[in-house]
């Protein structure tokens, strides 16, 4: 059976695709496993345990090895009990997998996909029937569903009172009858169309057993960042996807977002909602399950005891070389494959391999057949940008794989892992700048995991690294690039963009890739680029000049009548309350006056009327604007780029 969603609800449900639409309902009563150092000293507890719930002895295996103690067929309010009997003593595993997961590892299945394949081929079919539907309205204000359009082979719009429209919507969701339905912030209206659909005595039809699972909506922290998940109903028996919202389907689409679950064990309902980090912490806790390990409920190897000297050796992060700001011709940048993943799949790094180093290591196992399906998919998108998105998918799973191994709450995590892959990495960098200077290249920047060197012949020296390091690596050659500096006149680490001799342009850092840039500001910025784009060499680019400054006079001109909707800066927040005047607190203010409630991690759209006093309005509300704040964007926007125009060239 091809399954396209899995839930519990007293047993686990399948949803599938058999010939035919099938449904499976299996019995799988929760239980984990308990250990105690000394059993005898919690007789009692166990005693009445036995007397309540069935308690088995039993061996089970962790990463640690194999732990003689208990198996109880309870849940997790009887497990967080233990933990207080025993004073956090007992070592409990399996309390919090999901139990369709759990299910799905024991009986050797897995969600898109049929048993008799591979769950790592790129290859597999996709025999979901699907509708996408269109919302007409503001979903940051979401009041009246008064216009819907279908597409479902042909395009369809539903207009009306707003019971006719969502009264149509369900009885054509239900005659369709699609495995998947595509909806645009779909976790906004849907919510909204279920409760008036209930309240006009319609029966909702997006899920096929009429009953939503609620995902709560929450704040959190991540790599720095304050970040806003929206709550959700999710559909039984469908899968729904916000193809607005969700950043694994952005990123990498339907054969992502079903990619993502083959490996995990996670239904597409979920999966799509879920960031990368969590799909690797599935994807590790589900090859857990199928290879009969535990997963612990509690962490209890995060960090051993250390002095601050061994501290102050260990924790120092990635290896960076400061660039010379300036314009550089041919020059190529050479970047490992997967680099992190790499080193703990080639240094077998996992928590119970840092003091036996001999053991084969849980996590670089697990991770090998991840890193070789990414190898095979980055190869196969050259040819066939069908693998796009699988690759993608990989790419970010395998990225946040390293920040995982340091993660407080990560199942298989251990900040000695974590160290070790980042002392690794800056002992691979050291060795491959030594290796270029000795083979006569000149270098000019590195960052972590890539090195911009000159000199020739290239492919040599991609072939030296390989060799020496036993990493793969990727080149791109540049016709020329540039290094922007910083306000203090050295070279920014991370703020560059040159021109591929593949005739395309490679930009970082500037403002046409930052999120808050104004449309208006990025599509100057993008032109100068485009203007750029046409030299193939610094006499090329001195050419260049007039013409960018045509671009740079045209959009300041034309800004007075720009659209004040292209002007709007959005920006993600990470409080609601400021101790003082600013541009984030008057949009605030702007929102909550319109009576929208607002957490930290929103995303918010604002446009500056007077940058003095920092009077905003909401992008929804914007009528004019401060002429002389955004001229000064535009100028700020134009120095980026001017400078490879204006510098000193290198010979």
């Amino acid at each position: 059976m091809w399954i396209f969603d899995s839930y519990y609800k007293g047993c686990v449900e399948l949803w599938g695709r058999e010939r035919g639409l099938t449904k499976v309902s299996a019995a799988c009563p929760p239980s984990f496993y308990m250990y105690l150092k000394d059993p005898h000293a919690h007789w009692e507890m166990i005693e009445g345990l036995e007397s309540r719930y069935k308690v088995e002895d039993c061996s089970f295996m962790t990463i640690f090895g194999k732990f003689q103690g208990y198996r109880i067929f309870a849940g997790r309010k009887v497990a967080e009990k233990i933990e207080i009997q025993t004073r956090y003593e007992a070592e409990l595993y399996n309390v919090d997998v999901r139990q369709d997961q759990r299910y799905m590892a024991e009986h050797d299945i897995f969600p898109c996909g049929e048993r008799d394949e591979s769950r790592f081929s790129p290859d597999f079919e996709v025999p979901l029937t699907s509708l996408q539907v269109q919302v007409t309205g503001d979903p940051s204000m979401p009041k009246e569903i008064a216009c819907v359009q279908m597409l479902n082979g042909r395009k369809r719009r539903l207009e009306g009172s707003e019971r006719t429209v969502i009264s149509d919507l369900q009885e054509l969701v239900k005659s369709h009858d699609p495995d998947l339905i595509l909806l645009p912030y779909a976790d906004t209206w849907v919510p909204l169309m279920v409760r008036k659909a209930r309240r006009y005595g319609i029966e909702p039809t997006i899920s096929r057993s009429g009953f939503f699972k609620q995902m709560g909506s929450k704040s959190y922290w991540s790599y720095g960042k304050v970040n806003h998940k929206e709550g959700a109903m999710v559909p039984e028996g469908r899968v729904l996807i916000d193809t607005a919202r969700s950043f694994v389907y952005a990123e990498s689409g339907l054969k992502g977002v079903l990619m993502a679950s083959r490996l995990s064990g996670l239904s597409p309902n979920l999966t799509t909602r879920f960031t990368p980090g969590t799909l690797i912490s599935s994807y590790e806790v589900f090859e857990a399950l199928r290879r009969g390990v535990a997963v612990p409920f509690r962490k209890r190897d995060a960090e051993s005891l250390r002095g601050i000297s061994e501290l102050k050796a260990c924790d120092k992060g990635g290896m960076i070389f400061q660039p010379e700001p300036g314009v550089y011709e041919k020059v190529h940048q050479i970047d490992f494959t997967s680099l992190y993943p790499s080193i703990i799949v080639k240094y077998n790094l996992s928590p119970e391999t840092i003091e036996h180093p001999e053991m084969k290591g849980f996590l670089s196992t697990v991770l090998a057949s991840l890193l070789n399906l990414r190898i095979e998919t980055k190869r196969l998108k050259k040819t066939n940008p069908d693998y796009a998105g699988i690759d993608s998918v990989l790419k970010w799973m395998l990225v946040t794989c390293f920040g995982y191994t340091g993660y407080r709450n990560a199942k298989f995590g251990q900040i000695q892992v974590h160290e070790r892959i980042t002392g690794i990495s800056r002992e691979l960098l050291m060795q491959i700048k030594d290796l270029a200077e000795d083979m006569g290249f000149q270098v000019l920047h590195g960052i972590v995991d890539c090195l911009w060197v000159i000199g020739e012949p290239i492919s040599g020296y991609k072939e030296a690294v390989e060799r020496e390091t036993g990493i793969l690596t990727e080149v791109d050659s540049y016709d020329w690039i540039t290094f922007l500096p910083m306000a203090d006149g050295s070279g920014a680490y991370n703020r560059y963009f040159g021109r591929l001799d593949s005739g395309k342009m490679k930009i970082r850092g500037v403002m046409a890739r930052k999120r808050d840039t104004p449309e208006y500001v990025r599509r100057m910025q993008q032109e100068l680029f485009e203007v750029l784009r046409q030299a193939k060499s610094r006499e090329e680019l001195r050419r260049a000049e007039p013409m960018a400054q045509k671009v740079r006079e045209r959009y300041m001109h034309e800004l007075k009548d720009a659209d004040v909707k292209e002007l709007a800066i959005h920006r993600r927040l990470s409080r609601t309350n400021y101790s003082r005047r600013c541009a984030e607190a008057s949009a605030v203010h702007a929102y909550q006056k319109r009576g929208l409630s607002l957490v930290p991690g929103m995303e918010i759209g604002y446009v500056v009327k007077d940058a003095k006093t920092w009077d905003v309005d909401t992008k929804r509300d914007a009528s004019e604007f401060d002429f002389g704040y955004y001229g000064k964007m535009l100028e700020k926007a134009w120095e980026e780029v001017a400078f490879i125009l204006l510098c000193d060239l290198h010979n």
